[in-house]
């Protein structure tokens, strides 16, 4: 099958599962890609993450911070289904800044990279991305705000409510009534953009090869494995991943390294059309039409 044809068949494919998809996959050995609307940029939701633990981890290695100091954290004492870690948590807690770099990244903790955003607000993570030559990539806010959406204002039971207003409240020009998925407000990346930051961690030029190493162990070890991890994931490959989620946006970012050597980056960022907060149909068909762009990189 052609580039184009499966392409085309890959859109179809997503629009018919109600998404509106921009992905990407790159072999980072040949540089050949191919993609879908990998240019739009989309608010980053929990992928801020990456760029948020890149500065820091280059702050540690630079020395601006000490990764065995200890802050005193205070509790997210979130009810809404979903978060984990220290957005959960009832009372205060004493955690390392390696520690915080672990649940912020792996397990995806919300108050844990609002801790670290303390430490370096979301202008110095934006200077050091542009440090190190990475663009396309706008950290805007701290993941606080991402917990201040319509889900959380709606009563029990009526999280459609507010994936319909996610849905319907957008402008052409990716305005929207709801600021977190205004690209104008948020943090905002395309796959293109995170692509770039995934071959900039694989094959450290400008980023310094420690840090590099830190960022890449943090991503190997992500406990959110539901959405691409199961078409990527086996004996023979090793997955390195992150997820955001935030009401109708679903996205991965990772890389997939082969045991015969090959390695790719992948950029999955959707956009629901189903207004229902559950759609794990949605996270398989992300992975399937990763996985059919894979495969046809492998044969070129």
């Amino acid at each position: 099958m052609s580039t184009e044809v499966l392409i085309g068949e890959v859109r179809r494919q997503l629009r018919e599962g109600g998404l509106r998809g921009c992905v990407l996959v790159r072999d980072l050995h040949s540089g050949d890609e191919v993609g879908i609307d990998a240019d739009t940029a989309l608010p980053s939701a929990s992928l801020v993450k990456v760029p948020l633990a890149l500065a820091t981890a280059e702050r540690v290695r630079r020395g601006e911070l000490d990764g065995a100091a200890t802050l005193d954290v205070r509790p997210g004492r979130s009810t809404a289904p979903g978060p984990t870690g220290l957005t959960r948590f009832r009372h205060p807690a004493r955690i390392a800044v390696d520690d915080l770099l672990y649940l912020s990244t792996c397990l995806s903790d919300e108050r844990a990279a609002d801790a670290l955003f303390e430490l370096t607000p979301p202008a110095r993570v934006n200077a050091i991305l542009r440090e190190f030559g990475v663009r396309g990539i706008s950290v805007r806010h701290t993941v606080d705000e991402l917990s201040d959406t319509p889900v959380e204002r709606f009563g029990t039971g009526q999280a459609h409510l507010a994936h319909a207003l996610a849905i319907d409240a957008g402008t052409s020009g990716r305005g929207h009534r709801v600021p977190q998925l205004d690209t104008t407000r948020a943090n905002t990346g395309s796959a293109r953009a995170w692509v770039d930051l995934l071959a900039a961690l694989w094959a450290p030029v400008a980023i310094p090869a420690a840090t590099a190493e830190s960022v890449r162990g943090l991503m190997l070890h992500n406990v959110l494995r539901q959405r691409l991890t199961p078409d990527f994931a086996s004996d023979a490959t090793t997955w390195w991943s992150k997820t955001g989620t935030l009401l109708n946006l679903r996205h991965e970012i990772g890389v997939v390294e082969h045991a015969d050597g090959g390695a790719f980056a992948v950029a999955v960022l959707t956009e629901s059309l189903v207004p229902a907060a559950s759609q794990p149909g949605a996270d398989a068909l992300m992975g399937q039409a990763a996985r059919t762009l894979r495969d046809h990189l492998r044969q070129l």
